[in-house]
C-alpha cells in the first residue's frame, strides 16, 4: 500500500513538472512571436522632405536602405476600440509627423483612412521622402530622352516621375476598383484644373485635377486613399503628390477653336493588374523587402514600343511651343495703331 502512494507522488510530480515545462516553452514561443512584430526603437535620421534629384544608381532597382538592414517591421492594431486608440497614441508619439506621413504611404494610406488599417508596414529606417524605398528603377536608359514621363503601376499602387530618365519622384495611389478599372496603355497629359467636381456625383471635390483620358473623363486628382484600389477610374493622389504633379505635367495645346489637338502634353503610361483579393503587396515587404521592385528589364520592354510616339509628341510640343511664344513676342514688339482724331 505504501508503495502505490509512493507510486502516485511520483507520478504525480513528474506530470507536473512536465505541465511547467510545456507552459514555459509556449510562454516562450509567445514572446517570440512579440519581438518579431514589435516595431524596433531605433532612431530615425530624418531628411530634408525633398525631392532627390541627384539620387541615381545606374540600373539598379534595390532600394539602399533596404540593401543596408533589410528589414521592415509589422506595427499591428488590435480590433478592440480602447486598445487601437491606447496603439495609435503610441505610433503618434513614436514618430513625428513628416514619419508618420511617409509610413502611411508605405500602406498607401492618408491620415484620414488610417485608423482602417490592421496592421502597418513600418520600415526599420524612415526616410520622409519614400525615395530610399522606390519600387521604380532610379534610372532608365530608356528614357533618357524624355524630358518629363509619368508611370502609374496598378500592381502595387503607385506612381513614379522620371525626368531624362532618372526618377525623381514616386508616391502611392488608389486607382480603379474592380467594377471600374483604370484604363491602361500610353497616353498623354491633357487638361488641368485646380478644383473640378465629379461628373459621377457633384459632391465630390477633386483637387488638382489633370485629365490624361478625356472621352472617359479619367485624370489623378486627389481623394480618398483607403489602402486598395477604390476610385471609379481615376488615380487617387494624396494632397502634396497631385499638387506637385500639377505643376510639372504639361498640358495639350489645342487649335483655335478648341475642337483639335494641336500638340500633346506630358506622356503618362499606366500598366498591369491588381491581383483581387491577394495579399496587399506592400504587406509582402516584412518577408522580402525587394518584393515590389520593377525591374530595369520589366519597365523597359513596357516603355520602348512607345518611346518613338513620346519623342515625336515632345518634338512636336516644343516647335508649337516655341511658335507661339514667336507670334506673341512678334506682337508684343509691334507699333501700337496711332488712335484716328474726328474732326
Amino acid at each position: 500500500m505504501k508503495n502505490i502512494s509512493v507510486k502516485k507522488a511520483f507520478l504525480s510530480t513528474l506530470l507536473f513538472s512536465i505541465l511547467l515545462v510545456s507552459c514555459k516553452k509556449e510562454i516562450e514561443k509567445i514572446s517570440d512571436t512579440l519581438k518579431d512584430t514589435t516595431p524596433t526603437n531605433e532612431t530615425a535620421v530624418v531628411e530634408q522632405d525633398s525631392i532627390k534629384k541627384d539620387s541615381v544608381v545606374q540600373k539598379e532597382s534595390m532600394p539602399p536602405a533596404m540593401q543596408e538592414d533589410g528589414f521592415y517591421n509589422a506595427f499591428i492594431f488590435p480590433k478592440d476600440k480602447k486598445l487601437k486608440d491606447s496603439l495609435f497614441s503610441i505610433f503618434n508619439k513614436k514618430y513625428t509627423e513628416k514619419e508618420r506621413y511617409a509610413i502611411l504611404a508605405l500602406n498607401r494610406l492618408d491620415s484620414k483612412n488610417k485608423r482602417n488599417a490592421d496592421t502597418l508596414v513600418v520600415p526599420a529606417k524612415i526616410d520622409t521622402t519614400l525615395m530610399e524605398y522606390s519600387p521604380f528603377p532610379m534610372q532608365l536608359d530608356v528614357l533618357s530622352g524624355v524630358k518629363k514621363f509619368v508611370i502609374f503601376s496598378y500592381p502595387i499602387q503607385a506612381y513614379g516621375v522620371y525626368s531624362n530618365g532618372s526618377l525623381v519622384k514616386w508616391g502611392p495611389t488608389s486607382m480603379g476598383k474592380k467594377t471600374a478599372k483604370t484604363k491602361t496603355g500610353l497616353t498623354f497629359a491633357n487638361w488641368k484644373k485646380q478644383l473640378a467636381i465629379s461628373t459621377v456625383s457633384s459632391e465630390w471635390k477633386l483637387p488638382y485635377n489633370f485629365n490624361i483620358f478625356n472621352l472617359d473623363g479619367i485624370g489623378w486628382h486627389q481623394y480618398d486613399l483607403p489602402g486598395y484600389p477604390a476610385s471609379h477610374s481615376c488615380l487617387r493622389l494624396l494632397k502634396n503628390d497631385a499638387k506637385w504633379l500639377y505643376s510639372y505635367a504639361d498640358t495639350w495645346v489645342l487649335n483655335p477653336g478648341g475642337a483639335t489637338t494641336k500638340a500633346r502634353g506630358t506622356a503618362v503610361m499606366v500598366f498591369g493588374d491588381y491581383k483581387w483579393g491577394g495579399r496587399k503587396p506592400w504587406r509582402k515587404l516584412l518577408d522580402d523587402p525587394n518584393s515590389n521592385n520593377i525591374s530595369v528589364e520589366e519597365m523597359t520592354k513596357m516603355i520602348e514600343p512607345n518611346i518613338e510616339k513620346i519623342l515625336k509628341e515632345q518634338d512636336n510640343r516644343e516647335k508649337v511651343v516655341d511658335s507661339i511664344k514667336a507670334a506673341k513676342a512678334q506682337i508684343e514688339q509691334m507699333p501700337q495703331t496711332a488712335k484716328t482724331v474726328v474732326p
